[in-house]
């Protein structure tokens, strides 16, 4: 995972090469035992996701959708 800061500028084409990830996060990890994923579970496993080689996470919509465009508003 690459730092903070204005890197992007530098390289704008980065996504080309980039793995990416994608979560539900619901579905991805439970940090605090409610039988549910949440921002706590993905945050506890930050260190693993770099481990695989991601570069970048696409997280999925995680509020209620009013259900327009295919649930992705």
């Amino acid at each position: 995972m690459s730092e903070p800061g204005n890197w992007f500028e530098s390289n704008p084409q980065w996504f080309k090469t980039a793995v990416f990830y994608e979560i539900h996060t619901r579905a991805f990890f439970d940090g605090n035992d409610d039988g549910s994923g949440d921002f706590r579970g993905l945050q506890q496993k930050l260190d693993y996701l770099q481990w695989l080689g991601i570069d970048c996470i696409w997280l999925l919509p995680f509020y209620p959708s009013p259900l327009r465009d295919g649930g992705y508003d």
